[in-house]
């Protein structure tokens, strides 16, 4: 069941971009926005680790401007959506996205996606494609892109690693660590070490990222998810996706990237051959918002040479 937005379009208002709702799916509360016509072809902005739908806050004016439909959800666990004690992985989400295409946007859509969210976007692009139009990944988050191809371990090996990884993160106090770091300087270096420019990590940012971490189910949040992350099989991580991958793929870096090292960018090429590949130079892990402007460029000079009129019409 949906909340009655504003009527839209609506003008762009930093992070509260847009209109907002509220979409309830499998008895979760889900966060979203839209920018744009409705008739217009849709984009779907899928944020990153910590971040929210309000993180494209200097992109949905632009897309929406040249022609799309901008929606963007806050992913189950992140931003104003609910914090469940459920296993969040990029197989959860997947799924999330795949049902808010279906019963929201109702129609197929290009899915863009910072960091975590370019996991999800490519998950969604693997499991559902016939929801989804194109995938790019601003960068693709995924450590299983560094590690070597693991063998298959004896069933007491795999059932030692789950109480491992399982007990490892129920001990972590993280009902003290989230506050702490949401309250204290400690954000503004994490959030600087992601915008290695000095470009973007301004007051709303930091309030952007802060308040959900100072819910009271974001911790259970996190552990649930930092689980459900260490023990996925392999056939959710990004080598094994991207190979299964059939659709158009674009991969934005930044090339002073230090949390995910464009250096990363080669592994992908080894799954995906065909990529097409934009490096930013001087930008970090949050390309979008770092440096708007040359992504927004480099995003729609994309999906206007893509081949084919799926992408400009209802399909």
């Amino acid at each position: 069941m949906l909340a009655s937005p504003v009527p839209c379009p609506v003008a762009p208002a930093g992070a509260a971009w847009g209109e907002a709702a509220t979409w309830h799916w499998r008895g979760l509360a889900v966060h979203w926005r839209r920018l744009g016509n409705r008739s217009d072809p849709a984009l779907v902005l899928l944020h990153g680790f910590g971040a929210a739908s309000g993180h494209w806050r200097h992109n949905a004016g632009a897309l929406a401007e040249a022609g799309w439909c901008v929606y963007a959800l806050d992913l189950v666990g992140f931003g104003a959506s609910s914090q469940p004690k459920l296993r969040l992985d990029n197989r959860l989400w997947a799924r999330q996205v795949a049902a808010f295409l279906e019963q929201v946007v109702q129609a197929p859509a290009v899915l863009i996606g910072n960091s975590l969210g370019g996991l999800v976007a490519l998950s969604c692009g693997v499991w559902a494609p016939g929801w989804v139009r194109a995938v790019v990944v601003a960068p693709l988050a995924d450590p299983t892109l560094l590690m070597p191809v693991p063998k298959r371990r004896p069933p007491w090996r795999r059932r030692l690693q789950r109480w491992l990884v399982t007990w490892a993160c129920r001990l972590l106090p993280l009902e003290l660590l989230i506050p702490l770091i949401a309250r204290t300087p400690l954000l503004d270096g994490a959030l600087a070490a992601a915008y290695p420019s000095g470009q973007g990590p301004d007051p709303e940012l930091r309030r952007l990222v802060a308040r959900p971490a100072l819910r009271p189910q974001a911790a259970q949040a996190l552990r649930a998810m930092s689980i459900a992350m260490a023990l996925r099989p392999r056939g959710a991580t990004a080598p094994q996706l991207l190979d299964q991958l059939d659709l158009p793929l674009l991969v934005i870096w930044g090339s002073r990237d230090t949390l995910v090292p464009p250096s990363v960018r080669h592994q992908l090429q080894r799954h995906r051959p065909d990529l097409d590949l934009v490096l930013l130079e001087g930008a970090g892990h949050c390309p979008h918002d770092e440096d708007p402007e040359r992504f927004n460029r480099s995003l729609l000079n994309w999906l206007g040479q893509l081949q084919g009129p799926s992408l400009r019409t209802d399909a």
